[in-house]
């Protein structure tokens, strides 16, 4: 029983301020307004609804709205964020994504589930789904032409360096045969209509090409995303010897598409190494945009862009499987610029918030349906004309212009 509850409130908000937990436990966000009296860790809105449906798990309260027994406080007191952490993320692999308050909802629920749950963190035996170097199983694909999901096999080899899957059950030739170097899944539940929806993309012919996939089952879904982060983490460990697990970065098309000499390669790579990790990586912008073609003087038509990094591409439906075009972003000490609007003598369009992209070979014209979209697509692109380009993106860059 509480004897005092004021007191309990007020030594609870003093709880709130002090290091740690004035961040969400499980997902970074700032000013936690719920505490699992449970576990002993301060979260946010969104991540209490998840606590709250495990109700095995987790108990959680309102810090500003309920009442706190005193035993509630003397445990909260005694755990806290940093002690929750010490205790349940002793052993999380350098490739687990560790999910923000902007992340998808699966991502969230089944990072809470693998610590507190699970402990997966704490008995590292438990991670064997996602670590083992090898991961075979079905999941549900969509098809290219006919756009039904139906059931395909996946096999995920660290050793032969892929991700392939299978049309039938028993083919002994894979559909397509992924490289792990070029490998990328960022989950899109609203685009693929299911909340496992997994987008999967690689380069096929030095081209984009889309897959979207899920599982019914979220554990599952999860473990094939982390088994492909794990892949590509192992692969950059291999590829850049001399990086620690938090150097290690996306390599882009470095060696695949370039003779360049060793020396070039080496400086280079002590460029790439200092990079934040991208084992997995969110498109900066996806929407609809019209646009037109090289000579501008055909009409606009409206396509739905993905902007993956310095790719900007173009589809007629979003789900499409290859893009009908790509353009590459440098940066503006290059000669690229991104400014609002439209020449003047450009006609055609039917949406009136124009965007130009001024290449060193030509310009794209593009235009948005409302101000706030031109705003958002003019800030997307400027992020990458301000960001210098790195040796590698110069190969990229290189063999865009002498695409056929």
């Amino acid at each position: 029983m509480a004897k005092d509850p004021e007191r309990n409130s007020c030594l609870l908000r003093d709880l709130r301020q002090r290091a740690g937990n004035e961040l969400c436990a499980d997902c970074g966000a700032a000013e936690p307004d719920w505490v699992s009296v449970t576990l002993g860790v301060f979260v946010c809105q969104g991540c209490s609804l998840i606590h709250r449906s495990i109700e095995s798990l987790s108990q959680v309260k309102s810090v500003l709205q309920d009442t706190f027994e005193d035993k509630e406080i003397e445990f909260i007191t005694s755990m806290g964020n940093e002690a929750a952490k010490a205790k349940y993320e002793q052993q999380v692999p350098p490739f687990y994504h560790r999910p923000s308050h902007t992340d998808c909802r699966i991502l969230r629920e089944q990072w809470i589930r693998a610590k507190y749950e699970r402990q997966e963190f704490i008995h590292i035996e438990k991670q064997e789904p996602y670590s083992a170097g090898y991961r075979e199983g079905f999941l549900w694909k969509r098809g290219r032409d006919n756009g039904q999901f139906l059931s395909r096999k996946f096999i995920l080899s660290e050793r032969e360096g892929a991700l392939k899957y299978f049309n039938k059950q028993d083919a002994k030739e894979p559909k397509a045969i992924m490289r792990i170097q070029t490998l990328n899944a960022t989950f899109q539940p609203a685009k693929i209509g299911n909340p496992c929806g997994l987008q999967i993309t690689y380069l096929r012919d030095n081209s984009t090409r889309n897959i979207f996939v899920y599982h019914e089952d979220s554990k599952e879904m999860v473990d094939w995303f982390t088994a492909i982060r794990a892949a590509r983490f192992n692969y950059q460990k291999v590829a850049f010897p001399g990086a620690n697990d938090e150097d290690v970065c996306e390599p882009n098309l470095f060696q695949k598409l370039t003779h360049i000499k060793m020396s070039y390669e080496r400086e280079a790579h002590c460029t790439i190494v200092k990079l934040v990790p991208r084992l997995t990586r969110n498109f900066m912008k996806e929407g609809y945009m019209e646009k037109t073609g090289p000579r501008h003087t055909e009409g606009f038509k409206k396509r739905w862009f993905t902007m993956d990094d310095r790719r900007l591409m173009y589809f007629k439906d979003p789900l499409d499987a290859y893009a009908r075009g790509e353009v590459f972003i440098g940066s503006k000490e290059n000669s690229y610029t991104v400014v609002s609007g439209l020449p003047p003598s450009i006609q055609g369009y039917h949406w009136k918030y124009g965007i130009t992209i001024e290449t060193p070979d030509r310009k794209f014209l593009f235009a948005c349906e409302t101000e706030a979209e031109q705003k958002d697509w003019i800030a997307a692109f400027q992020r990458v004309v301000n960001r210098p380009m790195m040796p590698q993106e110069y190969a990229v860059e290189a063999h865009f212009k002498h695409k056929p």
